[in-house]
C-alpha cells in the first residue's frame, strides 16, 4: 500500500479549495457585469427610442399627416456596425424604417408597452427594443395628439460581447494572481504549522530503552492540537517505562528468589558425594533433596501465577470465569493457615454476613487471603486474633483482614504493594489494614504471589490496590473498591 503525505493532503485541500473559490468569484463578477452592461445598454435603447420617436412630426401642409426627418438620425451605438430601427403609427401605418431593415425579419407581437428581444441579422447577434404607444411629441397648442407610435430599435451586442470578455479576462487573471499570492502564503503557513509536529517526531525518535523522557520542544507544548498527543505520548511512555522496569525488576527479584533454593538443593546433593554414604544416608538425602524442589516447585508455580496474573490484567490473555463464591475462599485460605495460627498462639474468627459471589479465579483468591493472613499471623502477638470478615452492604461487598501487629510504615505503603517487596515492622503508624474488594471489572483481578516465605510482607493483596479510592486516618487505614 502506498504511503500518504498529511501535507500533502492539506496542500492539495488548500489549492482545490482556493481554485474553486477563484472560480466561483470570477463566475460572479461576470455574470454582475454582464448584468449590469445589459442594464446599461438596454438604457442606452431606451434613449435611442425615444430619440426616434422625436423625429416624427406633422406635417404644416396636413396637420394628419406623419413625417419622418431621417437626416436627425442619432448615429449607431458603435460607430462600426449599424443600428436598426422601424416606425409605425397606430400600429399600422409604416412611418420610417433604416435602410438596412431585414427585409424578411418579423418582429413578434409585444408583450405590453415595452419588450426586449435578441435578433441575428447577417450573423451579428442584435439586441431589441420596442416601446409602443408612445405619443406624438409635436403638438399644436395644448390639444393631445389623437397618434400613436410603435418604435422598434435594434443594436448590435458585440461591444457588451467585448467588454463582458474583457471583464473575465481581467478578473481571471487578477483571481489567478491572487491565488497564486495565497497559495503561497497557505503553503508556508502550512509547513511553518507542521514543524512542532515535525519536532515532536524528531523527539519521539530519540526515545530509548536508556532515555524513556520524550522530551518535547517548546513550540510543540504550546501547540493547542499538539498538546493531547504530547499528552499521551508522555503517558504512553511512562507507563512503558514503568513496565520495563518492573519486568527487569521482576526478572532480577525472580533470579535472586530462585538462587537460595537452588543453592540449598545444590547443597544437598554435594553433601550425598562428599563421602560414601550408607543406603539410609542417601535415602534420607534424597528426601531433603526433594523437599527442597518441592519448595522450588511451589515457588515456580507462584511465579508463573503471578505472570499469567499479569498478562490478564494487561488484555493479553483472556479468561472466562464462572461465579464463585467469595466466602468459601476465604475459609479454604484460613483453614490452609490454622496450623500456622497455632503455632504462634495467634486465633483466626470467620465471620460473613450472606454469600458474595462475583467472577474470579477461586486459587487466585485464596492466594490473596493467603498472603494476607500470613502476614496478619505472622506479625500479631501471641493470644491476640486475627480477623477475616465478609459482608455485604448495598451495592458493595467487602472482604476485610485485620490484626493488632505494627502495621506498615505510612511512607513504605505506595511501594509496599510491588512484587519481591520486604519491610520491617519497626515503626507502628498504621495498627491496621483493611482491604476490601467488591464489585469490580473481572481484568482488575491481579493477585500477586508470595515469592519466598522469608519476606517480611509477602506480595500484598492484588495489584489493582493502585486503581482503587484510600481513605486513611491515624487508627485504619481502608482500601474500598466501588
Amino acid at each position: 500500500m502506498a504511503k500518504t503525505s498529511i501535507q500533502r493532503r492539506l496542500i492539495a485541500a488548500i489549492l482545490i479549495s482556493q481554485l474553486v473559490l477563484a472560480v466561483g468569484l470570477v463566475d460572479v463578477a461576470v455574470f454582475v457585469t454582464r448584468a449590469q452592461l445589459r442594464n446599461a445598454f438596454d438604457i442606452a435603447l431606451h434613449g435611442r427610442v425615444m430619440s426616434i420617436a422625436a423625429l416624427v412630426r406633422y406635417s404644416e401642409d396636413d396637420p394628419h399627416k406623419l413625417l419622418f426627418e431621417s437626416d436627425l438620425v442619432p448615429p449607431p451605438l458603435d460607430k462600426g456596425l449599424p443600428d436598426l430601427y422601424e416606425v409605425y403609427a397606430n400600429g399600422h401605418t409604416l412611418i420610417a424604417r433604416s435602410p438596412n431593415w431585414p427585409a424578411k425579419q418579423s418582429v413578434p407581437p409585444p408583450r405590453g408597452d415595452r419588450w426586449i428581444a435578441s435578433y441575428v441579422v447577417d450573423g451579428l447577434p442584435y439586441r431589441a427594443l420596442r416601446l409602443e404607444r408612445i405619443p406624438v411629441l409635436d403638438r399644436e397648442g395644448d390639444t393631445p395628439s389623437p397618434d400613436f407610435l410603435t418604435v422598434t430599435y435594434a443594436s448590435p451586442v458585440v461591444p457588451v460581447t467585448q467588454a463582458v470578455g474583457d471583464v473575465l479576462l481581467y478578473i481571471a487573471i487578477g483571481s489567478f494572481v491572487l491565488l497564486a499570492i495565497s497559495a503561497g502564503i497557505s503553503l508556508w503557513a502550512l509547513r511553518r504549522s507542521l514543524r512542532p509536529l515535525s519536532a515532536l517526531a524528531n523527539s519521539a525518535v530519540a526515545v530509548s530503552p536508556s532515555n524513556w523522557n520524550l522530551n518535547p520542544p517548546e513550540q510543540a507544548r504550546d501547540t493547542l492540537e499538539l498538546e493531547p498527543l504530547t499528552q499521551a505520548m508522555t503517558s504512553m511512555l511512562d507507563g512503558l517505562h514503568r513496565a520495563f522496569t518492573q519486568q527487569r525488576e521482576f526478572v532480577a527479584n525472580a533470579a535472586h528468589e530462585l538462587k537460595t533454593p537452588v543453592a540449598i538443593l545444590k547443597s544437598t546433593l554435594q553433601s550425598l558425594l562428599q563421602r560414601p554414604r550408607t543406603s539410609d544416608e542417601y535415602r534420607a538425602g534424597l528426601e531433603d533433596a526433594l523437599d527442597d524442589m518441592a519448595r522450588l516447585e511451589t515457588l515456580m508455580h507462584s511465579m508463573l501465577r503471578l505472570a499469567r496474573a499479569e498478562q490478564w490484567a494487561s488484555g493479553n490473555l483472556r479468561r472466562d470465569l464462572a461465579p464463585i463464591d467469595v466466602g468459601t475462599t476465604c475459609q479454604i485460605a484460613m483453614e490452609r493457615l490454622q496450623a500456622v495460627a497455632q503455632q504462634r498462639g495467634v486465633k483466626i474468627e470467620f465471620t460473613a454476613n450472606g454469600p458474595i459471589r462475583l467472577p474470579a479465579d477461586a486459587d487466585d483468591l485464596e492466594l490473596v487471603w493467603s498472603n494476607l493472613l500470613e502476614n496478619a499471623i505472622r506479625f500479631s502477638p501471641a493470644g491476640e486474633t486475627v480477623w477475616i470478615n465478609v459482608r455485604s452492604s448495598g451495592a458493595r461487598g467487602y472482604v476485610e483482614v485485620a490484626d493488632k501487629g505494627p502495621g506498615i510504615p505510612r511512607l513504605s505503603f505506595p511501594t509496599s504493594l510491588s512484587a519481591f517487596t520486604a519491610e520491617t515492622p519497626r515503626e507502628r503508624a498504621i495498627p491496621v489494614v483493611t482491604v476490601s474488594a467488591w464489585r469490580f471489572p473481572r481484568r482488575w483481578w491481579k493477585p500477586m504471589a508470595a515469592p519466598s516465605s522469608r519476606k517480611a510482607v509477602r506480595e500484598k493483596a492484588l495489584a489493582w490496590l493502585s486503581r482503587c479510592r484510600c481513605n486513611t486516618d491515624r487508627r485504619a487505614f481502608r482500601i474500598v473498591f466501588d
